[in-house]
């Protein structure tokens, strides 16, 4: 194994001392760049996500262009429901939609749960030739999409603001909604594991739609099931548990086995910190709309930022993914301002 010559995000994982906080940003490879912009206009989504150079290839770009302190592999939530046998289609600037959604036990029953590692081989593959071509130089996470976000997009078939449709069978079909959940836990912790095998040096769960839930629904519908996959690999990986908008989840989650707990700009540091103790390291929390403020404004945020939160058990990151419209020179205003940290006050 090729040791690593940037080790800062596992040490701020394990509560070690950094001698400042990395840094990497949600959806760091892809749409913001122009070379990622030219590949997109070659290939197709899906295309770009099962073809392991092709994945690789931009999994690197913003090591190269950008300097972040981790690579995130390219690839989609949207693979799990694959491998469980629906079908996904993703149109260009309208997002992905299920045409067959869950209704019913048939449905469930109906769901592929083994053989994870054979149908999303082209993702492991992926990580493994990343691994080769990173050479050391910064760690690689590997992800998965939360079972509630999940079966958000297999009960709903599509994007929405409010999840309506999800929360409605969650509450007239509970039990329904519980084995649905199950499954899809069962089968993306075999898919993490493999991930991990593969060379993933650290695992992140996106629960991007958990904050459709109220505190109570949360705890009943997505916690236990994140808390499950986070207990699944703690002795493999570590885990950063990124359940969007739910800061009143922190203090639970953080007595839970993940090492690292995301959180988006609705809460501030000061607060998330009360609730996490020194039980888990924070990462977040950057407005990503905030890139798109002048360079200066960006830079002075990032101080007040880490100021806030302090240099330990700290990842800079953004609150959410970022957007499409940032410069890259404002996304790498951003990380160069981490790096630089505390720089000129």
């Amino acid at each position: 194994m090729t040791e690593l010559k940037n080790d800062l995000i596992l040490r701020a994982l394990r509560g070690e001392t950094v001698e400042r906080p990395p840094v990497w940003m949600m959806r760091q490879a892809g749409r913001y760049l122009p070379d990622y912009l030219k590949l997109k206009a070659k290939y197709d989504f899906f295309t770009r996500v099962q073809t392991p150079e092709l994945a690789t290839e931009i999994t690197l770009q913003p090591i190269d262009q950008v300097g972040v302190d981790a690579a995130i592999i390219f690839s989609d939530i949207l693979v799990i429901p694959q491998a469980m046998g629906i079908e996904v289609l993703m149109e260009e600037g309208k997002g992905p939609s299920l045409p067959a959604v869950i209704k019913t036990q048939r449905d469930i029953d109906a769901l592929r749960i083994d053989g994870v590692e054979e149908s999303l081989r082209y993702v492991t593959d992926a990580l493994s030739l990343t691994k080769k071509e990173l050479n050391g130089r910064v760690p690689l996470i590997g992800f998965a999409g939360a079972p509630w976000t999940i079966l958000c997009y297999m009960v709903e078939g599509k994007g929405s603001k409010t999840w309506d449709k999800a929360k409605q069978f969650a509450y007239t079909e509970p039990v329904l909604a519980h084995q649905l959940l199950q499954k899809i836990t069962t089968i993306t912790i075999n898919y993490l594991k493999a991930q991990a095998k593969a060379g993933a040096d650290v695992v992140q769960v996106f629960d991007s739609w958990a904050g459709a839930l109220s505190p109570a629904d949360f705890k009943a519908y997505a916690q236990p099931y994140l808390i499950q996959i986070a207990d699944a690999l703690k002795d493999e990986v570590p885990v950063i548990l990124f359940p969007k908008g739910t800061w009143y989840a922190i203090e639970d989650l953080s007595y839970s086995s993940a090492s690292g707990i995301g959180i988006d700009w609705t809460i501030t540091p000061q607060q998330a910190r009360t609730f996490a103790g020194n039980r888990v390291t924070l990462q977040g929390n950057f407005d990503p709309s905030k890139l798109l403020a002048p360079i200066p404004e960006i830079k002075k945020a990032v101080r007040e930022m880490i100021d806030a939160f302090g240099t330990q058990r700290y990842i800079a990151n953004l609150g959410h993914g970022i957007m499409p419209n940032v410069p890259v020179d404002h996304a790498k205003a951003f990380v160069e301002a981490v790096k630089a940290y505390p720089g000129p006050s």
